[in-house]
């Protein structure tokens, strides 16, 4: 007999597909993993049914969730669009594993995941109204309105990332210009960073020997590393990225009035050098100044398990 109170929660990556065993307190018990495959698809299918499979060849559960970046359909079953997996988009995924392995499973955007984790185990635990906003290559998002998801008519509710904020602003690989991750994303960091870099060679020589010394080279956790030494050039890159991060909270502070703000995805790892500027810029760009609460800005606690936790509890519940 299945135990109600564990689940299996997937965590669909472009490189690697990680699976769980998760008991009702958040706590991992096994973990599988195995490589995306690359052709994504059919072969992705089966590989997600496989990690599957070997997790309930020790833990019964029935309860099965999938996260994956991209958009999934109201009925939480189709990935309508997968921007890093091939040959993914429009494909039914519990269909797929139903076929395969005769599991019935949810299937959640890795935001999403990462957001109920946080709510029910991390940083927003027991508060009704939390956004998570993950800050990495891209901008990803996530509403919680009154203790539940936000997912919209059509599940692709609360994609932060891309609301215009520049009108005829940086095109976006979404289609339009001016996006939010445009200019408050990690590649944005790191964008900004190089330019700051070419511009003065000299001033960002310590900065690039964080890497093999080329501005080619420059990561962002290179960034995170010269700003926590007190390199100038990383200190002033976090600065406006967290300008902007805190600008953008100010607009969704207004449309979600959350009581905690999420901070999730790796830029986060740089911590108050992020959230200070950003917790300023909030306040100063809050419409109704000094008579709309400004919500709590926090760091995400679960890191990279969130995702995993957060679609195993949401499949058991």
């Amino acid at each position: 007999m299945a135990n109600s109170d564990l689940a299996i929660g997937v965590d669909v990556g472009g490189t690697k597909v990680l699976g769980g065993v998760v008991d009702s307190s958040g706590k991992i018990l096994k973990t599988f993993r195995q490589e995306t495959p690359p052709q994504g698809g059919s072969e992705l299918n089966k590989t997600i049914a496989n990690v599957i499979t070997e997790l309930q060849k020790t833990h019964d559960t029935k309860a099965v969730g999938i996260s994956a970046a991209g958009l999934v359909s109201s009925d939480r079953a189709t990935m309508l669009g997968a921007p890093n997996i091939k040959d993914w988009d429009g494909v039914n995924i519990s269909k797929a594993l139903r076929e395969i392995c005769r599991v019935d499973a949810i299937v959640e955007n890795d935001a999403n995941s990462a957001a109920w984790a946080e709510r029910v185990y991390g940083a927003g635990r027991g508060a009704e109204n939390v956004i998570m906003v993950t800050v990495g290559t891209g901008i990803g998002g996530a509403a919680i309105v009154d203790g539940r998801l936000l997912r919209g008519a059509n599940g692709t509710g609360a994609e932060f990332g891309h609301m215009r904020v520049i009108p005829d602003g940086e095109l976006c690989g979404c289609g339009i210009r001016g996006c939010f991750e445009r200019y408050a994303s990690g590649t944005a960091l790191v964008s900004r960073t190089k330019a700051a870099i070419a511009k003065d060679p000299a001033a960002g020589k310590t900065l690039l020997s964080y890497g093999d010394g080329t501005i080619e080279g420059l990561i962002g956790n290179h960034i995170t590393q010269g700003a926590q030494s007190g390199d100038p050039i990383s200190l002033a890159a976090l600065e406006v990225a967290g300008d902007w991060l805190g600008a953008g909270i100010a607009t969704l502070a207004m449309l979600f009035d959350p009581a905690i703000v999420v901070i999730g995805g790796g830029v986060g790892d740089a911590g108050e050098l992020l959230l200070a500027p950003a917790r300023r810029a909030m306040e100063r760009e809050m419409p109704f100044a000094g008579k709309h609460p400004v919500p709590e800005i926090v760091l995400a606690k679960l890191g990279n398990d969130a995702g995993l936790v957060g679609v195993a509890d949401l499949a058991r519940n």
